[in-house]
């Protein structure tokens, strides 16, 4: 059956209703967002003499959720515009919109009695053959389609979305007992390809998959905590991005969910699960109900493992709660032996072997908490699920971990791991003993670029489902590498494709990634057809290599520098015009550099969380690997397809003058760095570059052809400058910007105007390109420029000077 999604409704119009509504309006969807009429009219409506049959009052529920979506942080939508796409209303007014809708997701309070009520409402207006689906985090799906007709039942499921629902990749799909296997399918499919989501498909037990396991590593680790002595600044030193979790790691984490949350799932899970061996660690530590009982339920009550707080200066202090006397007090610093051995380790399969080799009391509580996820994990196949990969997805999506029970279990290494257990009391499954002694010694392996996991019951690896035709560069670490150097890998990712990979700190741009770029063109130009530029790291790239400028400009080793831009110059031009068409595939942050090399490329092919910018005007610079020339270029472009040409450059200016960053791909066609009718953008990100590979060899397969180098940008001299100049030094005299912004100001519009010409011209890319690095050259001469670049490299954060 050919499935087609045009129409959601959406019936919850809270947290979670409200920013499903707003993800499927960036799938494009046109989304009817209802909720209950209120009860009584507020103050604000009975002074505009309102009552509760008027229509702004019997929507407002919905109407003040879907602001409140707008307004909140991290956006919700991908543009505010999508929110055009969303209509609300109320559910005995406009109920009977659901008739039109293909899909309507179920999203109110978790309470059965209630979305049985609601369902049975739905079905007097649902079309037939149309998906219906609950996001619930726990409640039995099979008891919510009880008294349902066949066909409701038939196409019902549990769609369980993590919150934010924008950003986190998880959703969780439960079949009920009667539910067609087609519609199973296709929330799989859709769920991967249109909502960018890692879809795992669940049983219909507590909690489901990644809740079930996931709470059990909070319980295991609060319990873990008071058996052991340790504060929660300590643990969450341990459970957080050095360990491969989240930078909220774990107590920030309950706090921004909720600890009442926390509760309610874990109270629900002892419940429910009579037979469950690691059941008397769901039981909620003491501590934890007296927070809840003054009401200290993490951010939306204020505080709670956390608490914000301002000095009589203003400035903010987060203090953190005394476990034993339940008061908040300053944060205390932690620092363990191994902590210090692991922290400079950059790969982090070595970080958790090194993490876990020592013999602190850190090492001690990682081996425990492992061990014990590791253990109950494996206990739960075929309970929640019969493979491992479905777990390992679930915990990775859902929870941020960068690598799940399983794989971390790998890692370690399964039989000396699996030892290791036995002797201190875990007992994990039977299986996996089995699995050893059959001489299987990892539960995933790599075999001609596709990952395989050892399915239990047919005791033999097998290709994952639906991931044959995704790369992972992961996967091809097994094989011979093309080429590689300290900072860059080429890979041969199939199909005549090559794959430049980078692999330094934030994937800066430095000698070794240039070197890389510099091979990739002339190995692929020689035994390849296309050539991708991209990787599986958490950003993209973060721009060239800023301490390396800032080194040589201390050292006023200006010929050094002059020759290390023209280098970055050179390469990005030799991307740009090489005999093959090359793709890049950003995601996360594309900075600097990394945006230079982006535009540069013949096609962009991004993913949808990708945040890029030129952002060089925070440390006092110009773009000078060609993004300035870039920009003027396309301006240039436009100026030929009937754009207004002030307006079009000035737009450009601006978005380099205030160092603009997009909030999305999306935003960033707004900021003119991706082109509407010529770049791609890809709603999940593990597709980024099996999306860039099949670009390229549409390229290829299309007759490429190199462009002819650009010998006719339009640039405005004098006229255009006048009037850039003016706005800057209007923007100085206000106390907008500082005199070193003015500065930097003044040197970006005499690039982008061409410099001093009496009229407007056409100039050669190479002229942009010179104007750009004697720029960017004399500004690195300057002490405010050196200033905001060492504040930088030492803070992280922009300095204004």
């Amino acid at each position: 059956m050919n499935r087609i999604i045009r129409k959601v409704a959406v019936l919850g119009s809270g947290v979670m209703g409200s920013r499903i509504a707003a993800h499927f309006a960036n799938a494009g969807c046109q989304v009817y967002l209802l909720d209950i009429v209120p009860k009584e009219v507020n103050d604000a409506e009975k002074q505009k003499g309102l009552s509760l049959k008027d229509k702004a009052v019997r929507n407002r529920i919905a109407n003040e959720n879907l602001q409140n979506t707008l307004k909140g942080k991290p956006a919700a939508f991908y543009h505010p515009d999508f929110a055009s796409q969303i209509t609300t209303g109320n559910f005995d007014d406009n109920l009977e919109w659901i008739s039109e809708c293909d899909w309507t997701i179920e999203v109110v309070v978790e309470n059965l009695e209630i979305k049985r009520q609601l369902f049975e409402r739905v079905e007097k207006f649902r079309k037939p053959g149309s998906l219906i689906t609950s996001n619930t985090s726990g409640i039995s799906i099979n008891e919510m389609a009880k008294g349902r007709s066949e066909d409701f039942r038939k196409h019902f499921c549990g769609t369980h979305f993590f919150n934010p629902p924008r950003y986190l990749q998880l959703l969780e799909i439960i079949p009920a007992e009667d539910t067609d296997p087609e519609v199973v399918e296709f929330l799989m499919d859709y769920g991967d390809r249109f909502l960018g989501k890692t879809t795992v498909h669940g049983k219909d037990t507590p909690a489901f998959i990644a809740n079930r396991i996931g709470v059990f590593s909070i319980m295991t680790t609060l319990h873990l905590m008071q058996e052991m002595d340790m504060t929660i600044e300590q643990v969450d030193a341990l459970t957080g991005p050095i360990s491969g979790r989240p930078k909220s790691a774990t107590f920030r984490t309950t706090d921004v969910v909720g600890i009442d949350t926390l509760v309610k799932v874990a109270e629900n899970t002892f419940t429910a699960t009579p037979d469950d061996e690691k059941r008397e660690l769901f039981k909620v530590p003491e501590f934890v109900n007296e927070m809840v009982e003054k009401g200290w339920t993490g951010e939306k009550g204020g505080q709670g493992f956390y608490k914000k707080t301002k000095d009589k200066q203003g400035k903010t202090n987060i203090l953190a709660l005394d476990l034993g006397s339940l008061e908040y007090r300053a944060q205390q610093k932690t620092k363990y032996a191994t902590v210090e051995t692991a922290r400079p380790i950059e790969n982090l399969q070595e970080r958790l072997r090194a993490l876990h080799s020592g013999n602190d009391k850190a090492a001690e509580f990682l081996r425990k908490l492992s061990f014990g996820i590791f253990a109950y994990s494996s206990n739960r196949i075929p309970e929640i699920s019969e493979a491992v990969y479905k777990i390992d997805d679930a915990l990775r999506a859902g929870f941020g971990w960068k690598l799940g029970p399983f794989e971390t279990w790998d890692v370690l290494g399964l039989e000396k791991v699996l030892a290791q257990m036995k002797e201190t009391g875990h007992k994990p499954a039977n299986w996996v003993q089995e699995m050893v002694d059959a001489g299987v010694d990892s539960f995933y392996k790599a075999e001609n670029g596709k990952r395989k996991f050892y399915d239990i019951a047919e005791k033999k690896y097998k290709d994952i489902p639906g991931r044959q035709d995704i790369i992972l560069l992961d996967n091809f670490r097994a094989q011979q590498a093309v080429w590689k150097n300290e900072g860059a890998t080429l890979h041969d990712v199939g199909e005549g494709i090559l794959c430049l990979e980078f692999h330094t700190k934030l994937n800066t741009l430095g000698s070794e990634v240039l070197q890389g770029i510099q091979k990739a063109v002339e190995i692929a130009e020689k035994d390849f057809r296309g050539l991708v530029i991209g990787n599986e790291a958490e950003h993209f790239s973060a721009g060239a290599n800023l301490g390396m400028i800032f080194m040589l400009a201390v050292e006023q080793e200006f010929d050094e520098l002059d020759f290390a831009v023209r280098t970055f110059q050179k390469t990005m031009m030799s991307l740009r015009y090489c005999g093959i068409p090359v793709v890049a595939a950003p995601h996360g942050m594309a900075l600097g550099g990394g945006c230079e090399l982006s535009l540069h490329a013949d096609r962009i092919v991004a993913s949808a969380e990708t945040y890029m910018g030129l952002v060089e005007v925070g440390v006092g610079l110009i773009p000078a690997g060609g993004g300035t020339k870039e920009m003027v270029k396309r301006a240039s472009e436009n100026y030929q397809k009937g754009e207004v040409e002030f307006p079009e450059l000035q737009h450009r200016f601006l978005t380099i003058a205030q160092a603009k960053v997009s909030t999305s791909a999306h935003e960033a066609i707004e900021l003119k760095f991706l082109k509407m009718d010529h770049d791609q953008i890809t709603v999940n990100p593990g597709r980024v570059i099996t999306n860039a590979r099949k670009a390229a060899i549409e390229l290829a397969e299309a007759g490429y052809t190199p462009p002819l180098r650009e010998a006719n940008i339009k640039v405005h001299g004098r006229e255009f400058l006048g009037a850039l100049l003016t706005g800057a030094n209007a923007f100085f005299t206000a106390n907008y910007i500082s005199a070193h912004d003015k500065k930097i100001a003044e040197k970006l519009a005499y690039v982008m105007c061409g410099g001093d010409l009496t009229a407007e011209t056409m100039v050669t890319e190479q002229y942009l390109l010179d104007l750009e690095r004697e720029a960017f050259l004399s500004l690195l001469g300057e002490k405010k420029t050196l200033e905001r670049i060492e504040h930088m490299l030492k803070t992280g954060k922009p300095l204004r000077n």
